[in-house]
C-alpha cells in the first residue's frame, strides 16, 4: 500500500510539475506575434517561426522533469522557488515583447532571466546534477533569444 501511495505521489508531483511550468507561455496568450513584429527588420539567421513551438515545448518539458527531480530529492525548498522566479521572468518576456512592443526592456528583462535560470541550475545542481543537466538547454536557449533580442532591437532602434 505504501508503494502505491508514493508512486501515485509521484505521479501527481510530476503532474504537477508539468502544469505549473507549462502555466509560464500561458502569460503570452494573447500576445503573438503581429503585423508589428512582421514588420521588423530581422537578421539572416533569425530562426522561421515554426521552429519556435517544438523548441519551447520541449524546454518546457525538460524544466518540468527538472523540477520534479528536485522536488523528489529536496522536497519544496529554496531551488524550487529559484525555479518559481525564473519561471515568472519566462512569462513575463512574451507580454513585453509582443504585447507593449518594448524590444529594449524585453531584452532587459531576458537578462535578468538568463541570470535566474543560471542561479537555478547552480542551486538545481547541488540537489540534483541530472536536474541541472536538463536545464542547460534551456539556457542555451534563452541566451541565443537574449541575443536575438539585442539584435532585433539594435537593428530597429538604433
Amino acid at each position: 500500500m505504501i508503494r502505491i501511495y508514493s508512486k501515485l505521489r509521484n505521479t501527481l508531483a510530476l503532474a504537477a510539475a508539468i502544469l505549473i511550468t507549462f502555466c509560464a507561455p500561458l502569460a503570452g496568450i494573447f500576445s503573438t506575434p503581429s503585423e508589428w513584429y512582421a514588420g521588423l527588420a530581422k537578421p539572416d539567421w533569425n530562426p522561421p517561426g515554426w521552429i519556435f513551438g517544438p523548441v519551447w515545448i520541449s524546454l518546457y518539458v525538460m524544466m518540468a522533469i527538472a523540477a520534479w527531480l528536485v522536488w523528489k530529492r529536496d522536497g519544496w525548498s529554496k531551488p524550487l522557488w529559484l525555479y518559481l522566479a525564473q519561471l515568472a521572468l519566462n512569462a513575463a518576456w512574451t507580454p513585453i515583447f509582443f504585447g507593449a512592443n518594448k524590444i529594449g526592456w524585453a531584452f532587459a528583462e531576458m537578462l535578468i532571466m538568463w541570470l535566474a535560470i543560471l542561479f537555478t541550475v547552480l542551486t538545481f545542481r547541488h540537489v540534483s546534477k541530472a536536474a541541472a543537466l536538463l536545464l542547460l538547454p534551456y539556457l542555451a536557449w534563452v541566451a541565443f533569444a537574449a541575443f536575438l533580442n539585442f539584435t532585433l532591437w539594435r537593428m530597429n532602434f538604433y
